[in-house]
Formats: C-alpha cells, sequence, structure tokens
C-alpha cells in the first residue's frame, strides 16, 4: 500500500498495539487502545507486551487479546521466532507499533498486514511500515496517540485506564482495614522508590513529610509501596519518619494488581515519577509526583494532577545520571515544601 494512500476508508477486523515496556508506558498506551476501540468498534484489539507489564492491562474493556512476552521462556531464538510468528499470523489489518524496539519489528516483518503504523522511522527501518507520522510532543499519551494521525484519529484529553475487579478492590480494603486503617480516616499511598537516583527523591524527605503530617493531619495514614529489592527504602522512610503512627504497616507487596488496588483505594497519592503515578492517574485518585530528571510531560494535564520540582536551570534534563553531587535537584526540594503542597492540593480537591 503506498504511503500516501488515504486510510479514512480502512475498516480492520483485528488490531496489534505494540507497546513492550515500560510498566507506566504500558499504562500510558491505554488511551491509544482505547481511541482505536472508539474509532473501530467491532475490531478486536491486540497487545503485545512484556509479561512484567501484562497485569496493568488485564481486563481492560477496550482490549481482546495480550501477547506476553517472557523474555526467559523465549531466549532460544528459535522459540521466539516461532513466538512472534503466532503473533504476527493472526491476521491483523492493522499494526501501531509505537516504539520500534526489536521484538516489535520481528512481528510487524512477519505480518502481512496492510497497514502498519508508527513514527518516522530511520531509513532502515522504513520497509517495514506503510504509514508514519510526526509525534505531537505534550503528555505521554498524546505523543503515543498522535501516531493514529493518518487514520483521522486525534488524541481529546483521554487520560489512561485500569479496569479492577470487585474482588481486587475488596482485597485492598481489608488490607487496609487489617493495617489500622479506621472509618473516617483519610489513606495517602506513597511510593518512595525509584531505580534511578536522580528521579527519586529522598527517602529522608518523605519520612520528613510523614512526620509533618502526623502533626498536622493525624487523621491522615500513609501506606507504603514499592517494588522488589526497593524495601530498603521503604525502611528509610519508616526510620525518618521516627515510626509516626500515622504510618501503617507496609509489607511486600510486589503483584502490580494488589498495588494498583491500593493506589485506587487511596485518598491521594504522592510518588516519584514512576509507574504507580500513572496508575493514580488511570484509577482517578488525585496526586502530586516529585520531579527530578522528570519532565513535565508525565504529568496528566488536569486539576487531579499536579508535579512538584525544584524548578533549577538544569531541569529537566531527562538524563540517566546527574553531573552534580547529590543532585541538587531532588537534594533542593524541601520536605516542608512538598507538604505544603501536598496539603493545599488536598484541601482544594476535597
Amino acid at each position: 500500500m503506498p504511503k500516501n494512500t488515504p486510510l479514512a476508508d480502512l475498516q480492520p477486523r483485528r488490531i496489534l498495539v505494540c507497546q513492550l515496556k515500560q510498566i507506566g508506558d504500558v499504562i500510558l498506551a491505554t488511551p491509544t487502545i482505547q481511541l482505536l476501540k472508539k474509532r473501530w468498534p467491532e475490531a478486536e484489539i491486540h497487545v503485545l507486551t512484556e509479561s512484567k507489564c501484562a497485569p496493568v492491562l488485564e481486563h481492560h474493556p477496550a482490549l481482546h487479546t495480550i501477547w506476553p512476552i517472557d523474555k526467559a521462556a523465549l531466549r532460544p531464538f528459535w522459540k521466539a521466532l516461532a513466538y512472534y510468528r503466532r503473533v504476527a499470523g493472526q491476521g491483523f489489518d492493522l499494526i501501531v507499533d509505537l516504539q520500534q524496539l526489536p521484538r516489535c519489528k520481528y512481528v510487524v516483518a512477519l505480518s502481512k498486514a496492510p497497514v502498519r503504523l508508527s513514527y518516522p522511522p530511520p531509513w532502515y527501518n522504513r520497509p517495514l511500515y506503510t504509514h508514519w507520522a510526526q509525534p505531537q510532543h505534550g503528555y505521554a499519551a498524546r505523543f503515543k496517540a498522535s501516531f493514529l494521525a493518518p487514520l483521522g484519529i486525534t488524541w481529546n484529553d483521554e487520560r489512561p485506564r485500569m479496569a479492577l475487579t470487585r474482588e481486587e478492590r475488596s482485597w485492598a480494603e481489608h488490607f487496609v482495614r487489617d493495617k489500622g486503617l479506621k472509618a473516617g480516616e483519610r489513606l495517602i499511598v506513597a511510593a518512595p522508590s525509584h531505580k534511578a537516583a536522580n528521579r527519586r527523591w529522598p527517602a529522608a524527605n518523605y519520612g520528613e513529610v510523614i512526620r509533618l503530617a502526623g502533626q498536622e493531619r493525624p487523621d491522615w495514614k500513609w501506606l507504603l509501596v514499592y517494588g522488589p529489592g526497593e524495601r530498603a527504602t521503604a525502611e528509610a522512610v519508616r526510620a525518618a519518619a521516627d515510626n509516626a503512627p500515622v504510618l501503617l504497616p507496609f509489607e511486600d507487596i510486589f503483584d502490580l494488581r494488589r498495588i494498583a488496588a491500593l493506589v485506587d483505594r487511596a485518598d491521594f497519592f504522592l510518588g516519584n515519577c514512576s509507574a504507580p503515578r500513572h496508575m493514580a492517574v488511570a484509577l482517578d485518585t488525585p496526586s502530586l509526583a516529585v520531579l527530578g530528571a522528570s519532565s513535565t510531560a508525565w504529568t496528566f494535564p488536569s486539576p487531579e494532577h499536579e508535579d512538584i520540582a525544584s524548578g533549577l536551570s538544569c531541569q529537566p534534563c531527562n538524563e540517566e545520571g546527574c553531573r552534580f553531587d547529590g543532585v541538587p535537584c531532588l537534594r533542593d526540594l524541601t520536605a516542608l515544601t512538598v507538604w505544603q503542597r501536598l496539603s493545599q492540593r488536598f484541601d482544594l480537591l476535597s
């Protein structure tokens, strides 16, 4: 199909969206999925993603099939190739590749989809795609959805979405009650961890925010969530909070669905720029995100979701590391400043 062929008359029966990682990015791909389903309600929409990310898509009403990539199981190339052939052989009429990663490109290359859409590829990848669109910068979900422009589809402030079951919400309610949350008390979920030091606000500052909250808002109870290998950060927060009674006992919960259920149960979310903040948006839990190297492009544009940063001239750098000692963009953002903003936002939204 020529690359300038109009797509207004396209009527796909099966659509594949390729978004392999990371967890937050997969959540941010859901508006693209929702827009495709809105345009073609009868079409089957499939998603190709890594196994670790698949749980955030479970039960999504717009999805027909999730194709998880288990990198360990597919380490032998012949197994990987067989799996990619299986996915590609589903008879897709339209493939939307949001990443152009090697595993995405294998499926695109093996498919016979007449329309294969993405952002402008480098010259050596151009034979893989029939159409591409210049990304529209701004909120990350808008950036992804802008690849749909050749289809005549535009992003109209659609927010990411996750779908929880009644059982998952019931589990979260019982969990926080068992940990000590009483009727009438407010629940604040905080996610203080991040693998990158220049995106991880100091644990001591999170602890100080909780300590201040205990003095001014004793009816607020705090619950910490974190990922594998990050318990030490939660322990450091607890120590900095002086074991404030407003901090509920925490435990290792690495199931993404259960973390999402706790974020959903919360009255407010505070955290770094990581997957749980995108869960908060997808589940309509008001949020405040502390930014270091990250830009505001990761913040959903609405009054319920804000970010806070120290505003140094080097922000946002979007780098993997920091060229300055001590990551000053995070070090210089005080706990008092964040606490005051959080308290103000909570009162305004309440």
